[in-house]
Order: C-alpha cells, then sequence, then structure tokens
C-alpha cells in the first residue's frame, strides 16, 4: 500500500476533521436522541411547493435549468436577491452577489482570496467551528476575542486590534456571527453593531457576517444587518437557503465589495466552474413569488414551539448548577455546566443513555471551554425533546455527583 503521508501538502497536514461531523457519526444507532447537528428540521421542507416550481421549471425553461450556469450564479436569482435585500435595509447591486455552494464555499473561497499563510484574523470566542476549519486550512493565525451575552467584547477587541497593528500583526478581517452566533445564540446588540463598525473602521479592517439565521427570530426586535450600517464596502455578508428553504439545495449568496466578489469568482472558476443551476431556479421562485417569506413564517412558528419546549424541560429536569440564555432566535442553546464538569469525558455517558450534544470546546480557537455543550432544538419532535432533556438530565446530575464526591475527597485527604 502507497503511504501518502509524505507528499501531502503543508496545508493538508494542517486539515481536521470536522468535530460535528464525526460526533454525528456516533450518533446515527437507532434509539439516540440527537441534539448535535444544527439540522432543520424534515417537517421544514416545503414539498408541495417545490414539486410544484420544478414542475414549472421544466416544463418552462428546461434548457435554462438542466444547463450550466455562470460562475457568479444565475441572474434571475441575482436579480430577485437584490430586491429581497432592499426591502430589509440593504442597499445593493447585483455586482455585488456571488451564489454558493452553501456558505461553506463561500467561506472557503474568501479564504482563498484573502488569507496567506501566517496571516492573521479576528474571531469569536466561541464561535462557528466551520469557519475556523476553513480559516485553519489556509494556515491563517487566529486572535480570539470573548462573546459575551451582547456578543463580541467591543473593548476587548479594540485593545487587540491595536496590539496587533503595534507588531505589525494586522488583521485581514474580523469574522462574526452577529445575529443569534452558532454556538452561543447571542446577538450584537445595536450600540455594539454600531461600535463595531467604527472600530473596523478605525483600523482599517473588514468585517465579515456571516449570517444563516438572522431570519428566524421568535421575540424581541430585530437588529439592523452589519451590511445596512456599512458606509464604506467594510461588510462581507454571508447567508444561506439552508436554514430557511432546505439544506439540500446547497444554495447561499455573499454580498460584498464588487472588487472582492470579482476574485471570488475567480477562485470559484478554478472549483467547480459554477453553483447548480437547478437549485439557483428553484431558489429564484421562492423569492421573486414572496413564497419564501410565507415559508420563513411558517418555520418560525414551528421551531419556537420547539424552543420554548426544550427551554421548558430543561427547567425542570437540569440541576441548577447548569446555566444557560434563553435565546431570542436561531437553533441552539448554550449550557454551561460548572468549571470541574469535561463535557467531552461526558458525552461517552450520554451516548449511553442514547442522548448527544456537541461539545463545547469544539467551538474554541484555543484550549477551553470544556465545561460547556451546545444544544439543537429544531430538529427533534417535542415529544424526542422532552425525553431528551429528561436523559440529559439525569447524565449531568450524576456526573456533577460524582466530580463533586472526588473533588470533596481530595481536600479532605491528607
Amino acid at each position: 500500500m502507497v503511504d501518502y503521508n509524505h507528499i501531502f501538502s503543508e496545508r493538508a497536514h494542517g486539515m481536521k476533521a470536522s468535530e460535528i461531523r464525526e460526533l454525528l457519526k456516533l450518533t446515527q444507532r437507532p434509539g439516540i436522541i440527537s441534539f448535535a447537528g444544527g439540522l432543520p428540521n424534515p417537517e421544514a421542507f416545503p414539498t408541495d411547493t417545490t414539486r410544484k416550481i420544478v414542475n414549472e421549471l421544466l416544463d418552462e425553461i428546461p434548457q435554462k435549468v438542466l444547463q450550466y450556469g455562470s460562475t457568479e450564479g444565475v441572474p434571475e436569482l441575482r436579480g430577485a436577491l437584490v430586491e429581497h435585500m432592499h426591502k430589509r435595509g440593504m442597499k445593493i447591486d447585483k455586482n455585488q452577489i456571488l451564489i454558493t455552494h452553501g456558505s461553506q464555499q463561500a467561506l472557503d473561497l474568501l479564504s482563498k482570496v484573502l488569507l496567506d499563510p501566517g496571516d492573521t484574523i479576528i474571531v469569536g470566542s466561541p464561535t462557528y467551528l466551520g469557519a475556523t476549519g476553513a480559516f485553519r486550512a489556509f494556515q491563517a493565525r487566529m486572535e480570539t476575542v470573548p462573546v459575551g451575552e451582547e456578543g463580541m467584547d467591543m473593548d476587548e477587541l479594540d485593545k487587540r486590534l491595536e496590539e496587533l497593528i503595534k507588531t505589525g500583526k494586522k488583521p485581514k478581517f474580523i469574522y462574526s456571527v452577529p445575529t443569534f452566533q452558532n454556538p452561543s445564540g447571542v446577538t450584537i446588540s445595536g450600540k455594539n453593531r454600531e461600535r463595531l463598525l467604527e472600530i473596523a473602521a478605525k483600523y482599517d479592517v473588514l468585517i465579515v457576517e456571516d449570517s444563516p439565521y438572522s431570519y428566524l427570530r421568535y421575540e424581541g426586535e430585530p437588529q439592523p444587518h452589519l451590511l445596512s450600517l456599512d458606509g464604506e464596502d467594510r461588510v462581507v455578508r454571508m447567508q444561506t437557503f439552508s436554514k430557511i428553504l432546505a439544506p439540500g439545495f446547497r444554495i447561499a449568496w455573499t454580498v460584498g465589495p464588487a472588487q472582492l466578489i470579482d476574485k471570488m469568482v475567480i477562485a470559484k472558476q478554478a472549483t467547480d466552474l459554477c453553483t447548480n443551476p437547478f437549485g439557483q431556479y428553484v431558489a429564484y421562485k421562492y423569492v421573486s413569488s414572496g413564497a419564501i417569506d410565507e415559508h420563513i413564517d411558517y418555520i418560525k412558528k414551528l421551531y419556537n414551539e420547539k424552543r420554548l419546549t426544550m427551554l421548558e424541560a430543561m427547567d425542570e429536569h437540569f440541576p441548577p448548577e447548569a446555566k444557560w440564555k434563553k435565546p431570542l432566535g436561531g437553533m441552539f442553546i448554550w449550557v454551561t455546566l460548572p468549571e470541574y464538569i469535561n463535557t467531552r469525558e461526558m458525552f461517552e455517558k450520554a451516548l449511553q443513555c442514547d442522548v448527544a450534544y456537541v461539545v463545547g470546546d469544539a467551538f474554541y480557537v484555543e484550549n477551553e471551554g470544556y465545561n460547556t455543550l451546545r444544544l439543537n432544538f429544531s430538529h427533534s419532535s417535542e415529544e424526542e425533546i422532552k425525553e431528551g432533556i429528561k436523559r440529559l438530565g439525569v447524565v449531568i446530575k450524576q456526573e456533577i455527583k460524582e466530580k463533586k464526591g472526588k473533588l470533596t475527597e481530595a481536600i479532605i485527604t491528607p
């Protein structure tokens, strides 16, 4: 057998498998209730409307939907998205939009055109691990800024940027999920959004606004999108149909300065030529007809019921040592346990009780967060949520009891 290790690139040697993808393999056996993946609920898939749209497309324009398309994306979808975003306060042109094969491809392309090995970027702590995986693949140096109840700590961000620039390590960009962040569920407050843009302008740094969940608000007042506040072409925004239509289409869009989008288009030409036109035309029909807005309203009602069910079950079954904040939107609840609990060690015990979550340290660049975990409420049924949280509550209580006992024993033993 050939050993390929000696011919892998330096970049390939630095690649790491996705924590979530690997964990999901362990949760596939029958009987396990999994809160691990950030999966939309199959009930949210609009099969009837999609079937109607597909038939219309095949009847009306089969030569278009079954043919190659432009790398930038089909013009009809890009035009519809311009109008869609205008209604939400984001004034853009069609040449500022690139359609990608999911937002993960957008992160990859952005990294490809902006990052050289050793370049510095700033990310939250914790932050979305799919993003850090993309940045790590291009050998970026990630500086972290703590994420609190109002999002990224702006005082710390200002201080960190000043220090980095003084030492000749000016970051290429700041990566943020400002609304219902994955994994913490927190949203950057309005005042901090303004300040984030001020800080970025002060140090002349780009902002990457990853926004897969911003339309999934269940309560509270919407915050302005960073792109709508941007007056300097400093914000690159990523959105996806995966959470508001269906992930199987793998259709997302990136909005940014035309000069940057042009470079991403060139990089994409060397990757896959174009995103699948069939899926793009389906998305176009949803956007142009207004059906996407009706569907988002349906998803919000469905997911809100699941969110409230999980929060109620957690109140009933989790011990007082477990702490969490009620997310106002998105798909996740972030749980913090006492510092003496390691959720990675506890994971195997949870699997034995047929329940799964994502370990919190997977969302940190540095070695921290071992006492945290992320729960997804969108995918499971309400019955599964109630039973799964009950099972997990038993696991957490037992782990706390066991670890507390060992700590006490260590203290009193001479």
